[in-house]
């Protein structure tokens, strides 16, 4: 969730299947191991270990700079390697006194011939830094330092899995598990990504549940009403909206359409609108990784069908501002973690989701929102006339969403979470109080 735009998803990570073939025979080479990790007790201070976190972009995961932000409030020597040390997040980061390194360490899928001097950058880095423990949040990423550092590498390693989407491809997925060393380790994002490596056969020790925090402090319930006047709405005239970015189909996926569902949000809207006549929908977030031509697709079927009441307001650096001012929130995924659900909430409004990945973990049906099959524009609808046309019951739902977000993913619980985790893989006797952010 970049800083210009922290409601819209982050990417999913991408690693194509060039890429991971190399990656898989470069696991089997001859690989020089890193420098063991410093002992924490050779510091000064009674606990300063050092981590080491690779993020494969400067502008997006958010979610990376609001852990590393309260990890160095605990005390945690963090570097983060990042592809600039200027640009987007990078002076953030910097600000919270991590260093940063420029180095882009994910695969270059694009020029596999690079391959050979990006491991050979990451085993570098490895023997500059000496982190206590390395910290991946992408998939390229983590198979660079899996074949860069080898399996039999003492660094503990961790990789904060950011999505379901690579599990959810059998090859991509046993390249994650048959990648890995005695030392590496998974924090799941979501209870179905947990239990993917399970089935995996990872032992459930070394597979933690933690969820991507973030900063409660960015999102406001209040509505100003400003989106409303922008698109010249009356305050009566239902507005219901979906916040992400448009990712283009990955064909080497098997993808005919885009990963967030944006084409069966447009196909809803006409069904909907037939029960609620000024119906009003807006799509916030524009085209991602350049996938323009995709964006303008979606914008041509939503001409078709949905004749000027589906406004689309790409990019904009004012989403927190905007969510309150919607009376419904859609998130149509058709593979989702639960980032598309958790920044609605957090402004109090309430969501219809699809029931895949992580987003059932937040929106239970009839507690905290509505689930419905992904794929099924006409359940979409449905489920948009029942929230729109019941407004006592939308709201109390909507209540109860906002409170259990709150408490799931305030970045200063989750990031104490990932301190303990950090602990005990380095033997470490302090540990971090996140029973203090528990609900009583």
């Amino acid at each position: 969730m970049p800083a210009c735009l922290r409601i819209l998803h982050a990417p999913p990570d991408d690693c194509t299947l060039r890429g991971a073939l190399f990656c898989g025979i470069v696991f089997s080479a001859s690989v020089t191991p890193a420098r063991p990790p410093k002992d924490p007790k050779d510091d000064d201070h009674a606990l300063l270990m050092k981590v080491l976190h690779i993020v494969k972009t400067a502008t997006g995961a958010t979610w990376v700079y609001h852990q590393v932000r309260v990890l160095r409030s605990l005390g945690f020597e963090i570097v983060v390697a990042l592809p600039s040390a200027t640009a987007g997040l990078a002076p953030k980061y910097q600000a919270t006194g991590a260093t940063v390194v420029p180095i882009n360490l994910d695969v270059p899928t694009k020029h596999p011939w690079q391959i050979p001097a990006v491991l050979k950058s990451c085993r570098a880095l490895g023997h500059s830094v000496r982190p206590d423990i390395i910290h991946t949040h992408h998939v390229g990423t983590t198979l660079v330092v899996r074949a860069a550092l080898g399996k039999s590498s003492p660094i503990p390693r961790i990789f904060q899995v950011p999505g379901p989407l690579h599990l959810e491809h059998s090859f991509f997925a046993h390249l994650d598990a048959s990648s890995a060393g005695p030392r590496d380790h998974w924090i799941a994002g979501c209870r179905w990504t947990q239990q993917k490596y399970h089935e995996l056969g990872i032992p459930s020790q070394r597979v933690f549940l933690s969820y991507p925090g973030t900063d409660l402090n960015l999102f406001t319930t209040t509505r100003k009403n400003n989106l409303r006047s922008e698109l010249r709405l009356s305050l009566d005239t239902p507005l219901v909206g979906m916040v992400c970015y448009m990712y283009a189909p990955k064909r080497f996926l098997g993808q005919t359409v885009g990963l967030k569902g944006h084409e069966d949000f447009i196909a809803a809207f006409p069904i909907a609108k037939k029960q609620i006549p000024n119906l009003h929908g807006v799509i916030i977030g524009g085209a991602w990784n350049g996938a323009t031509k995709y964006e303008s697709r979606l914008r041509e079927l939503a001409h078709r069908h949905c004749n000027g009441y589906l406004t689309f307001l790409g990019t904009r650096s004012d989403v927190p501002a905007l969510y309150p001012d919607l009376d419904l929130a859609v998130v149509p995924s058709h593979s989702e973690n639960l980032g598309g659900a958790v920044e609605p909430l957090l402004s109090g409004v309430p969501v219809v989701a699809t029931k895949v990945g992580g987003l059932p973990d937040l929106i239970q049906e009839g507690i905290s929102g509505h689930l419905v099959p992904s794929r099924t524009p006409q359940a979409i609808a449905d489920a948009v006339l029942a929230s729109l046309q019941n407004r006592a019951e939308t709201q109390r739902l909507a209540v109860a969403g906002h409170q259990m977000t709150r408490h799931i993913f305030d970045v200063e619980r989750t990031a104490a979470e990932v301190a303990n985790i950090y602990s005990g893989l380095t033997h470490s006797v302090k540990t971090y109080a996140v029973e203090a952010f528990q609900m009583s």
